[in-house]
């Protein structure tokens, strides 16, 4: 396994990116947000354009060092990878309101949130890179469950009113751990009468990670039929899940104006699922599938703003 990844990149492009990136996270958590508070549009609009002009600054560098073909892969990843984590910000919106979390408690959940997705989604990419790599019947598997997730999208109508506070996850937890829920959203962890017990907001975590890893079955594979460069797929995926935190707080109270856009997600895994199943006898350009995810993004939410959500109307 470590063979494949210095196989992929020298070890200290590898050094390289994680250390710009626990950087900037203790940049964000250590300076910025030491203190708990609710993000403006303003300042949540700062972070990420800061959080794009790093990935496209890096995008660069891989265009520069690793050559066009790598670079545009890198671009296709990052765009294809952000637009499908986008459809998370319902969900954490969701969570966060079932649990009462107010919004100056909700960035330090996403932060920590994040690095627990750095380590699931670097298992994933490699676990999947190997199964593609090994067997080559595994493309038909991972092409096929992104048709059917696109088709269910398109055609099942999820069930409202499912509320994460009383998931399966969260009565589980409930059950094995140590829990106060009156423990409230400043810690994650409290002292009561001498024993250590876990608060609502680390029961908030653990969702939120649970929530991202059932994303990431959708995303992974997705960017996977795109490049099986573990490099380009880490380090586009990572970048892409860390401007999501900022890009929650931006569009949060704008999420239900985007209603379509899941329509639109739904044709784009369909798409790089047929692209993957016909990859052995058609390789669909990589500049072509850039083309059409940024088509299909900006129809479905052009869609949602010219044909505003009615009652009744998905």
């Amino acid at each position: 396994m470590l063979d494949a990844l210095l196989l992929a990149a020298p070890w200290w492009a590898w050094a390289g990116f994680h250390i710009l990136i626990f950087l900037m996270l203790a940049l964000d958590l250590g300076i910025f947000n030491r203190r708990a508070h609710a993000p403006s549009v303003r300042e949540a609009g700062a972070w990420s354009v800061v959080w794009i002009l790093l990935a496209l600054a890096f995008n660069a560098a891989v265009w520069r060092w690793m050559g066009p073909p790598k670079g545009l892969e890198w671009l296709t990843g990052y765009l294809l990878e952000k637009s499908l984590s986008v459809d998370n910000l319902f969900v954490f919106l969701l969570i966060f309101s079932s649990f009462q979390v107010e919004l100056r408690h909700q960035h330090r959940v996403l932060y920590w949130g994040v690095l627990g997705a750095l380590i699931l989604r670097a298992a994933m990419i490699l676990a999947g890179t190997a199964l593609l790599n090994r067997f080559a019947w595994m493309t038909w598997v991972f092409g096929g469950f992104l048709v059917w997730t696109g088709l269910r999208m398109l055609f099942v109508k999820e069930a409202d009113g499912k509320d994460p506070s009383e998931g399966l996850v969260a009565r589980l937890f409930r059950r094995v751990v140590p829990y106060d829920p009156e423990g409230g959203h400043l810690h994650f962890v409290v002292t009561r009468d001498g024993r250590r017990l876990a608060t609502p907001l680390l029961l908030v975590l653990l969702i939120v990670e649970v929530s991202d890893l059932v994303f990431a079955v959708d995303s992974i594979p997705a960017v996977l039929a795109v490049t099986r460069d573990p490099f380009v797929v880490y380090t586009s995926n990572v970048f892409a899940i860390l401007g999501l935190r900022s890009l929650y707080f931006l569009l949060a109270k704008m999420a239900d104006r985007f209603h379509r856009l899941s329509f639109g997600l739904a044709l784009i895994l369909a798409y790089v699922g047929v692209k993957m199943c016909i990859a052995e006898w058609f390789k669909i350009p990589t500049l072509l599938s850039l083309a059409v995810i940024c088509l299909v993004l900006a129809g479905s939410m052009a869609a949602s703003l010219l044909w505003p959500s009615r009652d009744g109307d998905s």
